[in-house]
This record gives structure tokens, C-alpha cells and sequence, in this order.
């Protein structure tokens, strides 16, 4: 294919899934004027039901519920991890990949330092570093590796307590993935143990200003910094109205219930008060927690929501109580709970598909229909929240409501469908930093809030005139589209600029004998990339482009254009950029 027709190919679906979406949001379909920030794909136009039919199993029992459950699941199926899935139950796939083997972030930045800790930590240079910085380490394990649902919870929870590596350049990168750690390592562990190992990480304490935060002064008037006390309430577990157990707001008289004042902020404050680096082994007190300079921690009482804190009480107590109080807070569970359904399953998730997951985190336990058994029986388990999540009836339903996948998903989703060989995401100068080409890049919001609020209802759009919460939307728009249809033509078609390293390769050989039928092709790329959703409006139209590229004698590369033009069709369609 020449640069002229990958130029019109681009000009063409740009057109084609822009008007796309405006039309299906509700969107006038006019200049860039009438675009809105959240102009996008919404859920689909019915809410789900409030009370979903009766679940007999979480039996897979086709290929298409299979690609269904592994885009909630995973960053996306292979077509032999889709056949592998047909017919399993839904349970005992979860529970292997609890069991899976995981390798710390750690561990994998350390594998490519080429010098000494001494050296390294005294000079602090990046050319130390291969090209493997925490993100590029992330797109490796989310399209090639096996531990999709740890990683996959890793981004999640990313989204939640939220660090930026745009603060942080590569020489830090060892420090990025200390927080990365203790978020991926924890995947399936406790959130109370989540909220307090991420409190006495390094990077957090720089990201949110609390490190060497110092107690107050009344001779200067110097006043603790109150940036972590209040973000850990806002953001990491409780936010800024009290919810019930499905996660709509309690009313008092008619009226929403602020879940705390400025004096609970004010008083939470003073227990981050005196955590300094653990500089006992040189700069590797950024690879350890956080220590306590006891001298300039708040001697003074803490009184917060619902607990005390004696004065006079160590900097590692208050923490400790002042965890334990948090997340003794019943907002813990429907907030989290429902930021985490946003994540895999369902961006406008119902009320009672809420209170059934919330429920599961209460009580730190959940048994599947075939009666396995997930959880530890603590309030706050990971494992029990997650298997109510994605083994809920909702997800075996017939018709569900949709999940909007933001471009990290997508991406990852078609590189994985692809069977990407060679993934080295160092050598891709494209997925250094994606904010400005997908839109979206992992680990690098633009602030503690994340890429979007977990409350955004898109104005002029079909979802918002509903009501309903589509989060995604929030990044997309006109130039966000086209980025994302760009970068997708630059894969497929091996476009990109890496420097002339192999990497990211794609064998299409395995479509090359559909190739000279159009129906076939788009039927198994269909089936493969949206589990045979396309409507059949948007499928007549992609054969016809294929059926119009000519197969020309002895020219072997025509099979492989047409089947790379039908992967970008596919793979850029609205159909795509939704889990249904």
C-alpha cells in the first residue's frame, strides 16, 4: 500500500467513525465548534434492568461470550484463548489466574540497571536505564503477558490512587516502580493493606507533598500540609458524599450528607506529619517505606470522622489508626467498589450490580454458582470483590449494559488479538508517551484526579440525556479519534518509528487463505476482535472496501493490504471501542 493510500484510508475512517460517533452520542454532526469534550460512544440506550434474570452458571458458552469476558477481564483474548474459554466455567478460569505467577516491577527495572547499587544510586543516571521505564514494562505484560487480570487490576487501581510518572523522569524509574509494586503485588490482597503500604510510599509522599511534612509551629504559624489527608478521603476511599450500599448518595431531609468537614482534614493532617526517606541505605530509601523523623511528627490529638487518636501517640500508630478508621468508614466498599466495575465491566453500572459487588467487599467473601469459594472472610478482600464483580449475573446476561474501552484498552486489546511478536515497547518511539496519539497514556494523568471522573455524564450525548456515567468520554473528541486512528493504521500497517529495531511484528499469514473473500475475512476478524457484533450496516460497508482492492497476479503483498485495511476497520470501529 503506498503512503498516498494509507493518507485517504485514514481520511476516509476518520470521517467515517467521527460522524460515527457523534451521531450514535446525539451530536449534531457539524463543525469541530459543536463538539463537546464528552462526544463519544455511549452505553447502550436502554439502562440494564434493575433486577437481573436468575443465573443457572457461569458457563462460557460460545465464542462470542467468551471474547465478551475476556475484554472485561483481560487487556483482550487471543482466538486460542477465546477457544480455550468455550465451554469452561467462568469461576475456575478466575481462580487460575489468582494463581498465576507474578514477577515485581522491581525486579524487572533492577534486571536492566548495568552497574552497581552504589554507583547507580550516587549518580542517578538514566543511561543506566534501557529503554524499559515502568510504562513500557506495563505495555509488555498487558499485551504479552499471562497475569492479564493482576495487571489489568494494577491499572485499575492506578486510576484510583493516583501517582503521574509525568512528574518523574527515567532516572527515577525505580522509584515508580516501588508504587507500582505496591499496587500490582497487592492486586489480590486486602485495600485496607493497599491504603496503608501506598501512605509510606516514597514517590506518593513526593507526588502529594507529604514528605518531610513537618508539625505545626504555632511561633511561625506553620501549619502541617493537609494535601494527602485530604486526597486519601476524596479519592483513595471514601469521597466527598456519604453513599449507600449501592452506591447512590444518602439523603438527610432531601438533601446529600458531606462525608467530612475541613476540621477532619485539618486533624487527619497532623498523623502525616514526620515521614521522611529511609536514607539508612543511601538512595534506596526510595525503593523501602517511608521512615518517621519523631521530632517533627504532631504530638497533638487527631480527631477525624469517627476516630480519636490519643496525643502523644508515634507517627506508626496514628497511621495505623487513622487507616483503621478510614477504612472502617461504610463509604469504603460502594466507593471502590463501583470505581472498580467502572474499570472492567460496566461504565453506568446499575445500583444493585453495585450493592451485590459492595457486599462481597463487606463481607471479604463470595461463592460462585458452581459453589467456589473466593475471599479470606476479611472486609476489604480483593479476591472476593473481584470475582463478584465479573461473575455476576450481569455478565452472563443475554443484554448487559456496556463498558466504554478508554484507548489504553483498545490498543492492548487489538496488539494481544494480533499476537504481537517481538513486544518490546522500549524500542516503539510511539508508546513513550501516547497522551497526544491515543490520548491516553498508562500511569501518566495529568493529575491526581486521573484521566477522567468516575461521575462524568456527557453533555449532548444519547448517555448523558439518560443520565447515564460514561467516565471514557471525558478524553474523547474530535483530535482523540483521529490520534487513535492513526496510531492503529501505523501499527498495522508497521509504520511506526522505532528506530529500525524489530518489534511489534504481526504475522497475517493466518488470514491469507480468506484473504480473496471479503465476507470471510471481516466474518473472522468480527468475530475475533468484537465477538460478531459489527451491525451488519458498518460489516456490508467494510466488505465492500475490501472487495474493492484489487488481487492483482504476482503480487504476493495484495492479500496482506486487504487484511491489514480490514484489521484497521475492525479495530477503530465504534462496535470496538465498546464491551457489550
Amino acid at each position: 500500500m503506498t503512503s498516498g493510500h494509507v493518507l485517504r484510508l485514514r481520511s476516509v475512517l476518520a470521517a467515517t467513525l467521527l460522524s460515527g460517533m457523534l451521531a450514535e452520542c446525539g451530536g449534531s454532526g457539524g463543525d469541530d465548534a459543536t463538539l463537546t469534550p464528552g462526544t463519544g460512544t455511549p452505553p447502550p440506550t436502554t439502562p440494564p434492568p434493575t433486577t437481573p434474570p436468575p443465573t443457572v452458571s457461569n458457563l462460557i458458552e460460545d465464542a462470542a461470550m467468551a471474547q465478551r469476558f475476556l475484554s472485561t477481564a483481560t487487556f483482550g483474548g487471543t482466538q486460542a484463548e477465546i477457544d480455550a474459554l468455550v465451554g469452561r466455567d467462568a469461576a475456575e478460569w478466575l481462580a487460575e489466574q489468582f494463581n498465576e505467577s507474578s514477577e515485581s516491577y522491581g525486579d524487572r527495572i533492577w534486571a536492566n540497571v548495568t552497574v552497581e547499587p552504589d554507583v547507580f544510586f550516587s549518580a542517578r543516571l538514566p543511561s543506566f536505564y534501557s529503554n524499559d521505564h515502568p510504562s513500557s514494562l506495563f505495555w509488555r505484560e498487558a499485551i504479552g503477558g499471562n497475569d492479564q487480570l493482576r495487571q489489568r487490576m494494577l491499572f485499575a487501581l492506578s486510576q484510583i490512587i493516583v501517582v503521574s510518572e509525568n512528574n518523574f523522569g527515567r532516572d527515577r524509574s525505580h522509584r515508580f516502580a516501588y508504587y507500582m509494586d505496591n499496587l500490582y503485588l497487592n492486586a489480590f490482597g486486602n485495600y485496607r493493606d493497599i491504603l496503608e503500604d501506598i501512605t509510606y510510599t516514597p514517590i506518593m509522599g513526593d507526588w502529594l507533598t507529604y514528605v518531610n511534612n513537618r508539625k505545626a509551629d504555632p511561633a511561625t504559624g506553620r501549619l502541617p500540609d493537609e494535601n494527602y489527608a485530604r486526597e486519601i478521603l476524596q479519592l483513595f476511599s471514601i469521597g466527598l458524599l456519604e453513599l449507600n450500599t449501592d452506591g447512590t448518595p444518602r439523603l438527610q431531609n432531601g438533601q446529600t450528607i458531606d462525608t467530612y468537614d475541613n476540621d477532619d482534614i485539618v486533624n487527619l493532617a497532623r498523623v502525616f506529619t514526620g515521614l521522611v526517606y529511609d536514607r539508612s541505605a543511601g538512595g534506596q530509601g526510595w525503593l523501602r517505606p517511608m521512615i518517621f523523623n519523631d521530632r517533627q511528627h504532631s504530638e497533638a490529638e487527631k480527631r477525624f470522622l469517627t476516630t480519636v487518636i490519643p496525643e502523644n501517640t508515634s507517627g506508626p500508630d496514628s497511621i495505623r489508626l487513622a487507616i483503621d478508621g478510614i477504612f472502617a468508614h461504610p463509604n469504603v466498599a460502594p466507593f471502590i467498589s463501583r470505581q472498580l466495575i467502572q474499570r472492567f465491566t460496566m461504565s453506568s453500572p446499575p445500583p444493585a450490580y453495585v450493592e451485590r459487588v459492595a457486599t462481597a467487599f463487606e463481607s471479604g467473601s463470595y461463592t460462585a454458582v458452581n459453589g467456589r469459594e473466593f475471599g479470606s472472610g476479611q472486609r476489604g478482600d480483593m479476591r472476593a470483590t473481584i470475582a463478584a464483580m465479573l461473575l455476576d449475573e450481569l455478565m452472563f446476561a443475554e443484554t448487559v449494559a456496556g463498558k466504554i474501552k478508554e484507548p489504553v484498552l483498545r490498543f492492548a486489546h487489538a496488539m494481544r488479538a494480533l499476537e504481537i511478536q517481538d513486544v518490546v515497547p522500549g524500542n516503539e518511539n510511539d508508546l513513550r508517551d501516547t497522551s497526544n496519539t491515543l490520548g491516553q497514556n498508562p500511569f501518566r494523568p495529568a493529575s491526581v484526579f486521573n484521566f477522567y471522573r468516575p461521575g462524568y455524564v456527557a453533555p449532548n450525548t444519547t448517555s448523558g440525556a439518560q443520565d447515564l456515567t460514561a467516565p471514557e468520554l471525558q478524553i474523547v473528541n474530535s483530535t482523540s479519534v483521529i490520534g487513535f486512528l492513526n496510531f492503529m493504521v501505523d501499527y498495522v500497517f508497521d509504520r511506526t518509528p522505532n528506530g529500525g529495531t524489530g518489534s511489534f511484528a504481526v504475522d497475517y499469514s493466518r488470514w491469507s487463505g480468506i484473504a480473496d473473500d471479503p465476507t470471510a475475512l471481516v466474518t473472522a476478524l468480527d468475530n475475533l476482535f468484537t465477538g460478531g457484533r459489527l451491525p451488519d450496516e458498518a460489516f456490508n460497508d467494510y466488505v465492500d472496501i475490501i472487495d474493492q482492492m484489487p488481487l492483482r497476479a504476482g503480487q504476493a503483498n495484495d492479500p496482506i493490504k486487504r487484511i491489514q485495511t480490514a484489521i484497521v476497520l475492525v479495530t477503530t470501529s465504534t462496535t470496538f471501542a465498546t464491551v457489550l
